[in-house]
């Protein structure tokens, strides 16, 4: 029992560092915002344009041009933005914790500076700019208790990458060809998870294989608690045992890893 209360307090010790650093993370943001949307006429709208036009282009190509249907009783549009939102998230916050501490390096060279807050500026804006556009969409398809369920799914994906987001911020700084190779490994993740069509869909002699993916488990339990599709036990187990496994070890290596950061660049 407190062995497993440590790890629970290791995994919530980057939102306590969140809380505490929250003015210099604003900052970090608005900078970000800045340097990421200057010279446009929309500004920082554009952070939210962009996932909302994804939609549109989705919409466009599988409703109107492809015309899916699902099987089932979700209609395919439906069941695929529920996933492929929070995939976008989890794409985004985990490809740019690889080069998070390599962009914002200036800042810790020569001078003192958390270090540690870093990785969260990821976590952060990807919430920033997909939480609004994932809860409209569950709105517009279903209504304001799903809005209030996506809403509730973005801030517990918050909190499940950041022991990954950590690990990969080290890897990336310290293993150059982590930058390399990952990119395309999410990739493959991308395609062995129900997303872009539902498990049943898969043969019965691979479907065992899905219980290796922690991204299939976690689009079981969203798709489960919007869509109403049929949710597993080890669904819920698999995740989060996997975040209690990393949560200590993902901390406890970055901050090891802190005083080395400035020799590799």
């Amino acid at each position: 029992m407190l062995h497993l209360l440590k790890k629970l307090l290791s995994g919530i010790s980057p939102l306590l560092l969140l809380i505490r650093q929250r003015f210099l993370i604003l900052q970090l943001l608005r900078r970000d915002i800045v340097g990421r949307t200057r010279g446009t006429l929309l500004g920082w709208l554009w952070l939210i344009a962009q996932p909302a036009l994804q939609v549109i282009a989705f919409w466009f190509l599988l409703d109107i041009v492809f015309q899916m249907r699902s099987p089932g009783q979700v209609r395919y549009l439906n069941y695929f933005l529920i996933g492929m939102l929070p995939w976008l998230y989890l794409s985004e916050v985990l490809n740019r914790s690889i080069n998070v501490l390599n962009e914002f390096a200036a800042l810790y060279q020569r001078s003192r500076f958390p270090v540690a807050v870093l990785p969260l500026l990821p976590m952060v804006m990807g919430l920033l700019i997909y939480l609004p556009v994932y809860a409209g969409v569950a709105v517009y398809f279903q209504d304001g208790l799903a809005g209030l369920k996506a809403i509730a799914i973005m801030l517990l994906l918050f909190v499940w990458v950041i022991p990954f987001a950590y690990l990969l911020s080290v890897f990336g700084l310290f293993v150059r060809e982590v930058r390399q190779v990952f990119p395309f490994f999410l990739t493959m993740i991308m395609y062995v998870t129900p997303i872009l069509y539902a498990p049943d869909a898969l043969p019965e002699s691979v479907r065992w294989a899905l219980a290796f993916n922690p991204i299939a488990d976690l689009m079981a339990l969203i798709q489960g608690w919007i869509n109403g599709l049929p949710v597993e036990p080890g669904n819920w187990v698999r995740p989060l045992a996997l975040w209690l496994l990393l949560a200590t070890p993902a901390w406890v290596l970055f901050r090891r890893s802190e005083p080395h950061m400035r020799e590799v660049l």
